[in-house]
C-alpha cells in the first residue's frame, strides 16, 4: 500500500462522462489530488465487444498505475460492468472503486419498499450488472431496468431541460414508474446533469441514486479506513488526460465539471 498520502486518485472513463465523478470528488474531498483519464479517441465503448473493452480498460489501468495513483475509480458504467475484474487484477494492492458497486450499495441501503429502478445505456442495462449486484446484496429486492439510449446525446447537446428531453424522459420512465419503484439509480455518468428534470418526471417520492456522489462518499470512507487521506498541506491539483481533444470537448467537459477544465494533456498510445 502506498505510504505517500499526497499521491493522486486515478479516475477514468471512456469519454467526458466521468467528469461528474471528478466533480463529486472535488466537492467531497477538496484536498485530494486527482488524475482523470478520458479515452475520447475511442468513445463510445458501448458498441464495442467485451474483449475490446477489456483490452482498452487494461491499457488505461496500466497508464494510471504508472502515474503512481493511490486509488483507482472506474467512472464508466460500461467498463465497470464488463471489465471491473481486469482493473482489480492489474491494480494489485491499490484499492479499486467503481460506480456500479457504489450505486448498487446505496440503492439497496436506502430502498424502503425494495423496488428499485435502474436507467442506463443499452450496454450497461444488457449486462445486468446493477441487478446482479443488488440481488447479491439483498435477494428480495426487485429491480426494474430501462435502457435510455437518447439521454447521452441530449446531455452532450446541452438540452438538460428541453421539451424533447422531458418528453423522452416521460417515455423512458413510464414502465419503470409503473412498477412503483421507490429508488431510481442513475446508471450512467451523464445522467446526474438531468437530475432536476428526472426528479420532476419521477416525482419527489422517488429517491434518485447518483453513482457519482455515492462513489465519492465511498472513496472518502476508503481513504479514511486505509489511512490514505491527503493531510492537505498543499493545494489539490487535478490533471486531465485524454486520447483526443475533439472540437466540443472543452464545452461539454466544463458543463460536466461545473468549472473550467484548465490544461488538458493529450496522450498518444
Amino acid at each position: 500500500m502506498p505510504a505517500d498520502r499526497s499521491l493522486p486518485i486515478g479516475v477514468f472513463d471512456s469519454g467526458v462522462g466521468g467528469l461528474t465523478v471528478v466533480r463529486a470528488l472535488m466537492e467531497r474531498l477538496p484536498l485530494e489530488n486527482i488524475v482523470y483519464f478520458g479515452d475520447t479517441a475511442r468513445v463510445p465503448y458501448g458498441i464495442k465487444s467485451v474483449a475490446t473493452i477489456g483490452q482498452f480498460t487494461g491499457q488505461i489501468t496500466d497508464f494510471l498505475m504508472a502515474r503512481g495513483v493511490k486509488m483507482l475509480i472506474v467512472a464508466c458504467n460500461t467498463m465497470a460492468a464488463v471489465a471491473g475484474d481486469v482493473v482489480r487484477k492489474q491494480a494489485g494492492e491499490v484499492p479499486v472503486l467503481d460506480v456500479i458497486e457504489a450505486g448498487a450499495q446505496a440503492a439497496v441501503a436506502g430502498s424502503r419498499g425494495r423496488a428499485i429502478g435502474v436507467i442506463g445505456t443499452p450496454t450497461t442495462i444488457n449486462s445486468n450488472a446493477y441487478a446482479r449486484r443488488m440481488h447479491a446484496l439483498d435477494p428480495g429486492v426487485r429491480v426494474y431496468s430501462q435502457a435510455c439510449p437518447l439521454f447521452v446525446p441530449l446531455v452532450e447537446e446541452g438540452w438538460l431541460d428541453h421539451p424533447v428531453t422531458r418528453m423522452t424522459a416521460l417515455e423512458y420512465l413510464k414502465p419503470v414508474l409503473a412498477e412503483q419503484v421507490d429508488s431510481l439509480v442513475l446508471g450512467c455518468t451523464h445522467y446526474p446533469l438531468l437530475k432536476p428534470l428526472l426528479m420532476d418526471v419521477a416525482g419527489r417520492e422517488v429517491r434518485l441514486v447518483d453513482s457519482a456522489t455515492t462513489v465519492a462518499e465511498q472513496a472518502a470512507q476508503t481513504l479514511a479506513r486505509l489511512n490514505l487521506a491527503n493531510p492537505g498541506e498543499q493545494h489539490a491539483t487535478v490533471q486531465y488526460c485524454v486520447t483526443d481533444i475533439p472540437l466540443r470537448f472543452q464545452t461539454i467537459g466544463e458543463r460536466f465539471l461545473g468549472r473550467s477544465l484548465g490544461q488538458i494533456e493529450r496522450v498518444e498510445w
